[in-house]
């Protein structure tokens, strides 16, 4: 028995029952859907009717026919392999098409009418209206459209338009649509590379911000340590200058004067002397303290070494401050 034609096909399914009937229900619908499904396949043999079952984006399943079949383009690419769907609510609805996925020819990812799970929308397809979109004429639409924009082929339109008195509207809202979409691609290229590099930018910025922080914290801490000396420095100044005025106006007159040297200003006894000495050595250790302890935190000395001088250095300046204490007639404490 020869398998029914097209046109028997079509009839048939379209007058199937249940459990085959199609999700068309008006008698009307269905003599539209015929007509120009025939009027498809007869100016594209390549193409067969089918019916399935779709399901839609919010999980609606319905029964629908569809065509499918492959569309050449050109002599030098390959042809492209279609499947449309006619949806329940055709010819008030846009058809849905779909370009077959195949893994050894994917879909460039940056194609402006066709997605990489193969979905299709043209400008013909947003802007539906009925009359006079129709089958055959969104098809005659995606042939023009892919012969310049393959699916299979990443080739961005470098042409300039043609005059638009030698096109049609809807083509040159096409070329449009095209020209429109690959620069946004390019300028969202140019912006992510541009966001990378203020990342960066960033980054850097900020490494910056935690080293001056932490260098004026530095700065701030020396400044009072800073302080804190000149005026230890001052009140021994002012000790020293009371000191002098007690013990010998004289040769402080006479410096006023400017009838001795400096050396013979002070009349120094031998346990002055040794006071003197022994809060000299004092004062340079604890520079010397203050001096490792920077060393260690720029990491210039070992910790270790760091320990062993630390002990010596404290050691000497015990000893040292309890002469200085047993000078001055203090009790040390045990």
């Amino acid at each position: 028995m020869a398998p029914p034609s097209p046109k028997e096909f079509i009839e048939t399914a379209l007058l199937a029952t249940n459990p085959y009937a199609l999700s068309y229900s008006d008698s009307k619908q269905k003599w539209l859907i015929l007509r120009h499904l025939l009027s498809l396949l007869q100016e594209y043999p390549t193409f067969g009717p089918s019916t399935g079952r779709f399901l839609h984006n919010d999980g609606n399943e319905v029964n629908l026919l569809f065509a499918s079949g492959h569309v050449q383009v050109s002599n030098s690419t390959p042809s492209v392999p279609l499947t449309i769907w006619l949806h329940e609510n055709y010819p008030q609805k846009a058809p849905l098409v779909f370009v077959s996925v195949d893994p050894m020819t994917p879909i460039h990812r940056h194609h402006p009418f066709v997605d990489t799970s193969g979905a299709t929308s043209p400008p013909y397809i947003l802007t539906w209206k009925y009359p006079p979109c129709n089958l055959s004429g969104l098809l005659h639409n995606l042939v023009r459209l892919f012969s310049r924009d393959h699916p299979f082929s990443y080739s961005p339109p470098t042409t300039s338009f043609t005059h638009p008195s030698l096109v049609s509207r809807k083509e040159a809202f096409d070329r449009l649509v095209g020209m429109l979409y690959y620069d946004m691609v390019a300028l969202q290229a140019s912006t992510v590379e541009e966001i990378e590099e203020l990342s960066l930018l960033q980054e850097n910025l900020m490494k910056r911000d935690r080293f001056t922080t932490s260098m004026i914290l530095e700065m701030e801490q020396e400044c009072k340590k800073l302080k804190e000396r000149s005026n230890n420095w001052a009140e021994e100044a002012d000790r020293l200058v009371n000191w002098l005025k007690v013990n010998d106006r004289r040769p402080l007159m006479a410096l006023d004067a400017g009838d001795v040297e400096i050396e013979d200003a002070f009349e120094i006894d031998e346990n002055s002397r040794m006071k003197l000495d022994c809060s000299a050595a004092d004062f340079a250790i604890e520079d010397v303290l203050y001096k490792l302890d920077k060393a260690l935190e720029l990491e210039a000395v070992s910790f270790d070494s760091y320990i062993k001088q630390v002990r010596s250095l404290a050691r000497e300046q015990f000893f040292l401050r309890a002469s200085e204490m047993k000078l001055n007639g203090l009790d040390i404490p045990h």
